[in-house]
């Protein structure tokens, strides 16, 4: 309040904001435009709330039993995939050991073919499983059951993989005929 105020008997004037009301304080100091708007005498647009940072990413989680359950099925993935790849790199090996798992002394003699399909069907199982893991993780970011993502993962790309198996095995008719004397009639 100033001198003159008290000398001519006038109301006090209000220092700066004094009369403001706590929402016309904030209004004013965060956005200039609504001081330059209040200045000019008309009312300002409401101000939107601001937004907290956990309010714009929610963590979205599903059930307990369905995040344990999928992380085990994708570590166990990972694990199978990985062994499984090395087998599938040295193909002449691989077939010769499922022969023997058969009963059969056959040996793998198209190597060119097998190293060729063995590269191929590891090469399935690495993408099917990074594509699976992608997918999964999207899905329980979203807060949704996912532990079906890897068991359906792992069947295309099972079923993926034995198509490319099965074309170098039967690429090598040597091996063929050897299978096939093993089996009883």
């Amino acid at each position: 309040m100033s001198a003159d105020d008290v000398s001519t008997g006038r109301p006090p004037r209000p220092q700066y904001g004094e009369y403001a009301t706590p929402e016309e304080q904030r209004a004013r100091i965060q956005r200039p435009e609504v001081t330059e708007a209040l200045d000019a005498g008309v009312a300002p647009a409401p101000a939107a709330e601001p937004v907290p940072a956990s309010a714009t990413t929610p963590l979205a989680r599903g059930p307990r039993w369905d995040r344990i359950l999928t992380f085990g099925l994708l570590v166990y993935g990972l694990v199978s995939t990985v062994s499984t790849i090395v087998q599938l790199l040295d193909f002449p090996n691989y077939a010769e050991s499922a022969a023997r798992i058969l009963g059969s002394q056959a040996s793998y003699t198209n190597l060119s073919a097998g190293y060729v399909w063995g590269a191929a069907a590891a090469l399935t199982y690495g993408v099917g499983w990074l594509v699976t893991a992608v997918l999964t993780w999207r899905r329980l970011g979203r807060g949704r059951v996912a532990f079906w993502v890897p068991l359906v993962g792992f069947v295309v790309t099972a079923t993926i993989a034995a198509v490319c198996v099965t074309i170098a095995l039967t690429s090598d008719p040597q091996f063929m005929s050897g299978l096939l004397a093993a089996v009883p009639n």
